[in-house]
């Protein structure tokens, strides 16, 4: 036979059927868990991060009106009084007053000073001092800045 019209009779090649994208291979389906479970956990995290934080935000906005209405020191004193009690156990903040109180903020926020905290001690004057614009500063930069340790 003639090897021409040997390949003359052969049928044409077929193609094989399009690989469809469904159903999903296991692989897929690890990764889109994977996907949802980090998402999930992001969500957690965020969430406790954000009610962990929203005593600074309410002190952050109590201060905004203390500030307005040039409040007198024992409202500043108030506040962050009420935002250390909320951060720390209240063993260690309640019984903390004067020089111990100064000290704790102090040592509780790297860039808060003594002498920016020193007019605190003036409500217990006959005439306090009015307020600085320099304690609402550091009371502001104690509120936003302070480390909270967490065991």
């Amino acid at each position: 036979m003639n090897p021409e019209m040997m390949l003359a009779q052969l049928a044409p090649l077929r193609e094989p059927a399009p690989v469809d994208w469904w159903p999903l291979a296991a692989g897929w389906w690890i990764l889109i868990a994977l996907v949802l479970l980090t998402g999930c956990l992001l969500g957690r995290w965020y969430h406790l991060r954000r009610s962990r934080r929203q005593y600074r935000r309410m002190a952050l906005a109590e201060l905004r009106q203390l500030r307005e209405r040039s409040a007198a020191a024992d409202e500043l004193n108030r506040l962050l009084k009420a935002a250390a009690l909320r951060a720390y156990s209240h063993e260690t903040v309640a019984r903390l007053h004067g020089q111990q109180w100064l000290d704790f903020l102090c040592n509780t926020c790297d860039t808060v000073t003594v002498e920016s905290l020193r007019t605190l001690e003036d409500r217990y004057c006959s005439k306090p001092a009015a307020v600085s614009p320099t304690l609402f500063d550091a009371a502001e930069d104690w509120i936003r800045n302070h480390e909270v340790s967490r065991a």
